[in-house]
């Protein structure tokens, strides 16, 4: 019922999983959870003049099945647990999630005849609860009224996550958030995908941080093998986990209300707490300059990608991790009315490159 607590050293798949993997190959097909990964890289060109001078690379992870990163981290964590007999066929998967992790979860539960349960909250976009829903996952909602002092839902959400995994017999609850082996699926899928596309000329990497289990993975591979390169991590304003005060935040996909476990600060070279207003605005600039329509969390991560580019001087190589697609959140961060709604007036054009500019980067 408990997620896993202590991490071997990291291994591949069981032999079994890899010996499913070969069946697959010789009959020349593979289910979804084996058609993760190796996604599209592309260069940004025209969002900012500093892409003329530099390289800002964009890594798709929205093009994966289910359309997030967080599907590493599902098929992984999924295929660790039935090693370990955590997760027992006719078993209840459960977790706390805003969206990404949920629906990964979901897709993989579809595929291997789990039933999903995902504790949800108000913060939850309608568009991922049904995706949820399609997925055939059951979805549990966290009232409003049981947010910690930040206006965060986390904290409640796991809680509520945790209780259900102690009175649901054969349930399994991964705890993404707290779980040592959620940075090892970066560390097998997405670490080794960037060591194969840049087998050098490098300079930095930069990820959006809520769980840890993303920039730890990529980190703690990346770094023995490439000693100069900079990891640089992406908050969202009113998170803590930087440091930062901590205030109520619209934004899903990055930030937390605690400092993440798994994350160890010393391995980043700097960091940046993007204001929500500055992380949207590149989202729409992203996508009618780019042709990109990517997620919340882009915006961030791009606006922090852009201003470590105008640091790093010309013929920098930069790699920023695009975690989700932008459709889901077309009732939130591309609707005019929920912007004006929360009071996010979009920043265009100069005024975009100078608010990014403006950025303060959080060294360690």
């Amino acid at each position: 019922m408990n997620y896993l607590t202590q991490s071997s050293s990291f291994k591949k798949f069981s032999s079994s999983e890899c010996n499913n993997r070969n069946r697959y190959k010789k009959i020349g097909s593979v289910d979804v959870t084996q058609a993760l990964g190796n996604v599209p890289i592309v260069r940004l060109g025209n969002i900012s003049g500093v892409c003329l001078e530099s390289e800002c690379l964009l890594k798709l992870e929205s093009c994966n099945p289910g359309g997030s990163i967080k599907e590493k981290n599902a098929v992984y964590l999924v295929t660790r647990a039935e090693e370990e007999g955590l997760l027992t066929p006719g078993g209840t998967i459960i977790e706390s999630s805003s969206g990404n992790f949920g629906v990964g979860l979901a897709m993989v539960g579809a595929a291997r005849g789990y039933r999903v349960i995902i504790v949800v909250d108000a913060k939850t976009a309608p568009p991922f609860r049904r995706m949820l829903a399609a997925y055939g996952a059951e979805l549990v909602d966290v009232p409003l009224h049981e947010a910690d002092e930040s206006g965060s839902m986390q904290k409640a959400r796991m809680k509520r996550a945790k209780e259900l995994a102690a009175t649901i017999p054969h349930a399994w609850y991964p705890c993404q958030h707290l779980n040592p082996l959620n940075l090892e699926a970066h560390s097998y899928y997405t670490a080794r995908e960037i060591e194969a596309h840049f087998p050098s000329d490098l300079d930095a990497v930069v990820v959006g941080v809520s769980t840890a289990g993303q920039i730890m993975g990529i980190a703690r591979y990346l770094l023995p093998r490439f000693p100069g390169l900079q990891v640089v991590g992406v908050d969202v304003e009113g998170s803590v986990i930087m440091g930062t005060p901590a205030k109520p935040y619209k934004m899903t996909g990055i930030g937390l209300s605690f400092f993440p476990p798994n994350l160890d600060l010393s391995l980043l070279s700097r960091a940046y707490v993007v204001p929500e207003a500055i992380a949207y605005s590149v989202c729409h600039a992203l996508a009618r300059r780019e042709g990109l329509l990517l997620g919340a969390s882009t915006g961030a991560i791009v606006a922090g990608g852009l201003h470590l580019a105008r640091e790093l001087g010309p013929d920098a190589r930069i790699l920023m991790i695009n975690p989700d697609r932008g459709d889901r959140y077309l009732e939130t961060v591309y609707d005019a009315n929920w912007l004006d709604h929360h009071g996010f007036a979009l920043i265009e054009g100069e005024h975009l490159d100078d608010a990014i500019a403006s950025l303060s980067p959080v060294y360690f």
